[in-house]
């Protein structure tokens, strides 16, 4: 379910607009589902949008035609709005759409539709006497996906809150003589229960020895004194995720594990105060792991220091550390952003930590959207 205003949804549809003419594309075929979903609303399993400088063309069949029914007129209805019901095949309906236009040039997310679906398109066109030139676009929409309007924010804040929530009560129910699956089927049910529709990614639980594996799959081994144990965990709440990671100890934490912890926290707390409008992504994710190399645990953190979140659970702008070969701009975070901060350390045979919160990037500085103590929990 989302419900962003129609007059974001028209703010939204404008910006595309722009990028068309400046890229001389008369239309854009849009099939990423999430893309789908921020121009428009729909949340549902199949839908294709032809984005034009006039109309929204919407294609999607019975299973949702009262839905739309029902949404027209709303608060959240999504403007100039063309339905067509497809009755047959997706690419058939959508080929008829194009050629009934006088468009030339039609972009399409060459991220998203395949080889063979294109080759299709191509050959249907040209047996309708379309004299279409399909245009490989790519992140048109993402692009301004990245910066969240007010809508997003206040529901990436409440969403946050919520998740906050959830991880209070978990880090309440943790316990040794529980299996790593059982004690993430309970942190499922938290999420349910805080009022997310689904949770954002598999939870993660690793205890032990597993909690050296970053993304661990939850499995028999029980929780046991002296362990170690990163949960990480996610919720979507109005189609937005947020997600948070926190590592306890069960008993009594030694003196090693306590380096280890302060260490990721202070890494944590450098990248989260580096965090401002115009700092370069790679300066954030470079105060996490300069930090850890100070503590001499640089190699134990290899991934980066944190993901964009938004409609998907791993969206832009990616904070880690410069790659020469895609990375050719400093890709400098502006206002609105969201994204996590999550170093970790990670000891093979030992175990590991991981500190995540999510962060909005504000006019000046960071606001912090989870809230939950970074202190370690010892159960």
């Amino acid at each position: 379910m989302s419900h962003a205003p129609t007059a974001t949804l028209n703010e939204r549809h404008r910006a595309v607009r722009r990028e068309l003419a400046a890229r001389a594309i008369d239309a854009l075929v849009v099939t990423s589902r999430p893309n789908v979903l921020y121009l428009t609303n729909f949340t549902g399993s199949a839908a294709i949008v032809v984005v034009t400088a006039a109309h929204v063309h919407f294609l999607t069949d019975f299973r949702y035609m009262t839905a739309l029914a029902e949404s027209s007129g709303t608060a959240w209805a999504c403007p100039d709005l063309q339905v067509s019901k497809v009755s047959g095949a997706y690419d058939a309906a959508l080929a008829a759409v194009i050629a009934s236009r006088a468009s030339t040039r039609v972009g399409f997310e060459a991220a998203d539709l395949t080889v063979a679906r294109h080759a299709w398109l191509n050959e249907e066109l040209a047996r309708r006497g379309a004299t279409t030139e399909l245009v490989a676009t790519d992140g048109i929409v993402e692009s301004l996906r990245i910066r969240k309007d007010e809508y997003e924010i206040a529901t990436l804040r409440d969403a946050a809150l919520r998740l906050s929530d959830v991880a209070r009560r978990v880090l309440q129910d943790v316990r040794a003589g529980i299996s790593e699956a059982e004690f993430a089927f309970e942190v499922n049910t938290r999420i349910h229960q805080a009022g997310f529709s689904r949770t954002a990614f598999d939870t993660i639980v690793a205890s032990g020895p597993n909690s050296a594996l970053p993304h661990a799959t939850p499995g028999e081994r029980i929780l046991s004194e002296g362990d170690l144990v990163v949960l990480d965990f996610g919720g979507v709440y109005r189609s937005y995720c947020v997600d948070l990671t926190r590592t306890v100890s069960l008993g009594r934490a030694s003196a090693r594990t306590r380096e280890v912890y302060e260490a990721v926290r202070r890494a944590h707390g450098r990248a989260i105060a580096a965090v401002a409008p115009g700092r370069s992504r790679f300066d954030i994710d470079a105060a996490a792991r300069q930090s850890l190399i100070e503590s001499g645990l640089g190699e134990a953190f290899g991934h980066g220091t944190g993901h964009g979140l938004g409609i998907e659970v791993h969206e832009n702008p990616r904070i880690g550390p410069r790659r020469p070969d895609v990375d050719p701009t400093d890709g400098a975070v502006a206002t609105g952003m969201v994204f996590t901060i999550e170093p970790g350390a990670y000891l093979a045979g030992w175990g590991g930590v991981r500190i995540e919160d999510d962060v909005l990037v504000t006019s000046d500085g960071v606001e912090v959207l989870t809230d939950v103590t970074t202190d370690l929990i010892e159960i």
